[in-house]
């Protein structure tokens, strides 16, 4: 089955899975409403920052890169404003993964203390009604010890269910902030031509 997934996609000279961008012109690769920006950080289109993500899961650890294909040829801004944007964006995506993760782990550790305060006051409530208490005493005492281990429970659950998820997107988004884009232009490079890939040159910092 994975063999079947890689042999959809080309390769470059070096072997890379191209993940090939089919477009009229650079501005197609924008948020409608943020053609005219810089292009400096949220601006990528959503549809192309998905179909990117999907790619690079789906291709799991195989060494890929991005294959621009645009009909109109871009300038050399162009080009930068390419590599930057696609730099800067899933830079940002890891900034929001690293955020989660640290509310995650807050969320964890107060669940973890909720359970073990409610752990020593069942405890205690044991005690101090000593053996001979009432149905409803015992129920109570029974009760805070449910609480205690469904939140100790919770903050565990919490923390596996959601650490390793989180930590391989950050880990996805960091391959796709470091790839060197190619690009292919002119009506000959779309689906079907054989226009040369030349390398995206690097944004300016």
């Amino acid at each position: 089955m994975k063999r079947d997934v890689l042999n959809r996609y080309e390769r470059d000279s070096k072997g890379s899975i191209l993940i090939d961008v089919a477009a009229d012109r650079v501005e197609d690769l924008y948020s409608d409403f943020d053609k005219s920006a810089p292009y400096i950080r949220r601006d990528l289109d959503q549809d192309l920052v998905d179909y990117l993500i999907d790619c690079a899961r789906e291709l799991g650890n195989e060494p890929f890169t991005i294959s621009f294909t645009l009909a109109n040829p871009p300038d050399d801004t162009g080009l930068s404003r390419i590599r930057g944007s696609i730099n800067t964006f899933f830079l940002y995506l890891v900034e929001v993964e690293r955020q989660k993760v640290r509310q995650m782990v807050r969320r964890s550790l107060v669940l973890f203390c909720i359970g073990i305060a409610i752990l020593f006051i069942s405890v205690w409530v044991n005690r101090w009604l000593g053996p001979d208490h009432s149905v409803v005493a015992y129920v109570f005492a029974e009760g805070l010890i449910v609480a205690a281990w469904v939140s100790l429970w919770e903050s565990l659950a919490t923390f596996l269910v959601e650490w390793f998820p989180q930590l391989a997107n950050i880990k996805l988004y960091h391959r796709l902030a470091a790839v060197q884009p190619v690009f292919r232009s002119g009506p000959e490079a779309l689906p079907g031509g054989d226009g040369a890939l030349q390398p995206v040159a690097p944004a300016d910092r």
